[in-house]
């Protein structure tokens, strides 16, 4: 089975994640689906609702679906042997959340909530300990725009492709500050943070939200004001299946121009030495640039790429370019002039003649392969020497064509005066960029997942020196299981927790603790790296 050929198609594969067919991704679901002590009690009490939803149930002894359901959405195959859950409720009302917290809580099942799929390490829809719930928010997408207030309601199982489709059919000139992969679900995404190409003009996802519906460990609907400000904080980046299920955000529209400019320019025939000095002056002006421009580089084993958003013409664009980084010999047939939805598609790489409508089959479209995937992240605050270039260089030649990818994404900007307590991210001022790094295998040999994964590892241990320290920063969205775990109990100490908690969330982590400590002290939400209450 091969990977995408070109850094394009492989990029596409990486921030897609497709959905991957029940043939090949075989769950082998009566393993560790075994009927648990609580299971008839849960469907009893699930049933015996007066908002009803056995037909919302999947499980692997009454439903021949189970399986379908459960692969539905998953895009990392690698966690096929970690236990499964007894039960799938896959919820269509708000009510029917609330009924399946309290009937898991009461018969002592914890719950994993699944807002898309994209989890590096699988953490919302299996799990290391057992038995468990999944609740598959799948059924929960609608998207509601007010064009006069700027503002949309936007349930937390739509998939960006649907929130961006919503707003783009309700006006041509706002928009939402999220990720470029149409495929990623929205809960998720903000509950992390929330990257995307307008990050430099408008910060983060998570920094621009209104309000949200929060359903917690005691079955209340919580808005802000109910909630309080500190939960509100700690949802908006501070890790997602922790605090209770956010059914629901009220999202912030922002402005933009009717026609924005973008290109892609690809450098597959540098040479070493040659991306080492374009990456060279990348990182001393790319934190630097005017907000309304975003650069992004891609570097494969084979190709490499630098990809700009900039939200304007493309006559400003190239003259922006050609003052700041000229380097990269920018063009004006490089540069395509857009709007702001057609910018949607041209990043996720859909065939120039797509219509946005493509982006309400984003759930269904064909996978462009099947892989395993492993994740890590980084901060730069300091722009890296020739001699660490150089040795990424050469260990992303190692590996095979289109098995690695490394993602350059700028900060500075806006991202520069948000405050790093504002919510949970903390990586804001003195930040240069962020470093993703991606390495995907296919098959089941062990010796092939061992070779991959000690790939980017030890890449990741060779930069040691050059990235952030004390601690050393993470993405919280970039979920990394290498960083540390919580014991598969739910007995986790804070002290435990903080071996993995400061990478990601540095002097916040302490307060996202406290705030888990009033909102469930009891730790019912959980997973292999939620936060672990902290009593005052």
């Amino acid at each position: 089975m091969k990977f995408p050929s070109s850094l394009l198609s492989l990029t596409r594969f990486l921030l897609l994640l497709p959905f991957f067919s029940s043939a090949w991704l075989d769950f082998s679901v009566a393993t560790n689906t075994q009927p648990q002590p609580q299971y008839h009690d849960l469907l009893h009490c699930l049933c015996s609702q007066e908002d009803a939803i056995c037909n919302l149930i999947y499980t692997a002894q009454n439903s021949t679906a189970y399986a379908s359901v459960l692969q539905f959405s998953i895009r990392n195959p690698r966690f096929s042997n970690k236990t499964k859950p007894i039960a799938i409720v896959t919820p269509t009302t708000i009510p029917q959340v609330q009924s399946t917290v309290l009937c898991s809580r009461k018969h002592g099942l914890h719950l994993r909530v699944r807002s898309g799929g994209h989890d590096f390490e699988g953490a919302s829809y299996a799990s290391l300990s057992s038995p468990f719930v999944l609740l598959d928010l799948v059924n929960l997408r609608s998207v509601t725009v007010d064009v006069p207030s700027k503002s949309a309601w936007a349930q937390s199982g739509a998939v960006l492709a649907e929130v961006y489709h919503s707003i783009a059919s309700a006006s041509r000139t706002l928009a939402f500050p999220a990720g470029l992969c149409p495929t990623v679900g929205l809960g998720g995404h903000i509950s992390g943070g929330g990257y995307g190409t307008t990050l430099r003009k408008f910060g983060m996802a998570a920094d621009n939200i209104r309000d949200a519906l929060l359903v917690d460990a005691d079955g209340r609907v919580l808005d802000r004001a109910a909630m309080g400000e500190d939960v509100f904080w700690a949802i908006r980046g501070g890790g997602g299946n922790t605090y209770g299920i956010v059914v629901s955000w009220k999202l912030k529209l922002v402005r933009v121009p009717l026609r924005l400019s973008a290109f892609t320019v690809s450098r597959t025939a540098s040479s070493d030495a040659e991306m080492t000095k374009l990456v060279d002056r990348y990182q001393r002006v790319t934190d630097k640039l005017p907000d309304d421009l975003m650069i992004l580089v891609m570097i494969g084993a084979v190709d490499q790429a630098f990809q700009v958003m900039y939200l304007g013409g493309k006559e400003r664009l190239l003259r922006v370019m050609n003052e700041s980084f000229p380097e990269l010999g920018l063009k004006e047939e490089d540069c395509k002039e857009m709007s702001w939805i057609e910018s949607v598609l041209h990043f996720a790489n859909y065939p120039s003649n797509s219509t946005y409508d493509v982006l309400l089959k984003s759930r269904t479209d064909s996978p462009i392969s099947f892989a395993k995937l492993k994740a890590k992240s980084d901060y730069v605050g300091t722009p890296l020497p020739e001699s660490a270039l150089q040795g990424i260089w050469s260990r992303v030649h190692q590996v095979e064509a289109g098995a690695a990818l490394l993602h350059l994404i700028p900060h500075g900007g806006m991202m520069s005066r948000i405050s790093d307590s504002s919510t949970p991210y903390p990586y804001r001022a003195g930040t240069v960029y962020k470093i993703q790094y991606y390495v995907a295998w296919s098959g089941e040999q062990k010796e092939v997942e061992e070779r991959h994964l000690g790939w980017i590892r030890k890449l990741h241990e060779f930069l040691t020196p050059f990235v952030s320290k004390n601690p050393r920063g993470a993405y919280a969205n970039s979920r990394d299981l290498d960083l540390g775990m919580n014991d598969p109990t739910g007995e986790t100490s804070y002290e435990q927790a903080r071996v993995w908690g400061e990478q990601y969330f540095k002097h916040n982590f302490e307060r996202l603790a406290r705030v888990k400590a009033a909102i469930d002290p009891s730790n019912f939400f959980r997973n292999e790296q939620s936060v672990p209450p902290l009593s005052m």
